[in-house]
C-alpha cells in the first residue's frame, strides 16, 4: 500500500465527505485536536484539516472535508486507491483534557463533530460522563451522531428546519439543558466561528469553562504566513502552532471574524476562475 492512499471513502452529504488515509506514522503520533497539512498535486494548497479519529494499528487517519473551495473540491475527486501527494502532522497542540472533570458536553457545527470526537471518546476512556449536542441546516448536516452514542450517556440532535431533533441551533439545546438545571464542568465547541462564539455566549454566564477550535482560521499550518493569528486574552497567538484549541472566553471573537471577511471577494474569484488560474501558474497562457 501507497503513502496516504485513501482506504475507505464515505459521502456524508451533498457538501461533505469521509475517508481514511494510510499514513502510519502520523497516526502512531496523533492526539485529540491535532491536526493534518494535505495537498492533492504538485501544484496543490496546503489544507490544515483537523484529525477526526486514528487508528493505529490500521496506520490510518480518519478526516472529515467539506469541498466547500477550489482545493478541497479536488479532494473530493479522490477515490478509494488514490493518494494524497503530502500528509503532514499531527501538527498543533494536542487538546488540555482534565480527566478530573465529572461532567463535560460537546457542542458540534457542521463537520465539527469530527473534531470533538477524539475528545469526547478520549474523556469517555477515562471515565469522564459525556454527552454531545450536534447541530446541522438539516438531517443529511448530522454528521456521526451513531459514532457518539457509543460511549456518550446523551446525544442531543438540532437542525435549522426542525427536520430532527430540536428545531433550532445547538445553543437551542444548550441553553435548554443548562435551564433544566444540568451542570457541566467543561464545554468543547467545534463549527464555523460564529457558532462558537454563541456558545460562549451562553457558557461564559454559567461559569463553564469553553474550549474552542479555530481550526478554520488557519491557512500555512506552521505559523509562517500569519493568516490565523487571533487575540486570546489580550495576546497575539497563532492557532496552527499555539492551537488550534483556546478557551473560548478568551478570544476575540468580533477581531477575528473582521479578519476572516478581509479577502471574500479574492476568494470568490478563485474558486470561479480557478481552472484558469492553475494553468497560468504552470506556465499556459
Amino acid at each position: 500500500m501507497s503513502m496516504y492512499e485513501i482506504t475507505r471513502k464515505v459521502v456524508l452529504n451533498s457538501a461533505s465527505f469521509e475517508v481514511d488515509v494510510h499514513a502510519p506514522l502520523v497516526a502512531k503520533k496523533a492526539q485529540p485536536g491535532q491536526f493534518i497539512i494535505a495537498r492533492v498535486g504538485e501544484d496543490g494548497e496546503r489544507i490544515p484539516l483537523t484529525i477526526g479519529d486514528y487508528d493505529r494499528e490500521k496506520g490510518t487517519i480518519t478526516l472529515v472535508v467539506q469541498a466547500v473551495g477550489f482545493s478541497t473540491k479536488q479532494m473530493a475527486k479522490l477515490e478509494v486507491g488514490d493518494s494524497f501527494t503530502d500528509f503532514v502532522g499531527p501538527l498543533g497542540e494536542p487538546t488540555k483534557l482534565n480527566f478530573e472533570w465529572k461532567h463535560v458536553v460537546g457542542v458540534c457545527g457542521g463537520i465539527g463533530s469530527a473534531p470533538v470526537y477524539p475528545q469526547l471518546k478520549e474523556l469517555a476512556a477515562h471515565g469522564v460522563h459525556c454527552d454531545v449536542i450536534i447541530g446541522g441546516r438539516a438531517k443529511e448536516n448530522i454528521i456521526w451522531a451513531e459514532k457518539f452514542e457509543k460511549f456518550c450517556d446523551h446525544v442531543y440532535i438540532a437542525t435549522d428546519n426542525g427536520e430532527v431533533g430540536t428545531k433550532g441551533f445547538g445553543t437551542t439545546v444548550l441553553q435548554n439543558l443548562l435551564d433544566q438545571g444540568e451542570k457541566f464542568d467543561c464545554c468543547i465547541a467545534i463549527g464555523p466561528v460564529i457558532m462558537m462564539k454563541n456558545v460562549v455566549k451562553v457558557t461564559k454566564p454559567a461559569g463553564i469553562f469553553t474550549s474552542v477550535s479555530l481550526n478554520p482560521i488557519m491557512v500555512d499550518g506552521t505559523g509562517m504566513c500569519g493568516c490565523c493569528r487571533v487575540t486570546v486574552g489580550g495576546k497575539i497567538k497563532f492557532a496552527c502552532v499555539d492551537g488550534p484549541d483556546f478557551d473560548g472566553a478568551e478570544v476575540d471573537f468580533d477581531e477575528l471574524m473582521a479578519r476572516q471577511r478581509f479577502f471574500k471577494d479574492e476568494e470568490k474569484y478563485v474558486d470561479e476562475h480557478a481552472d484558469r488560474i492553475c494553468d497560468l501558474m504552470r506556465g499556459g497562457e
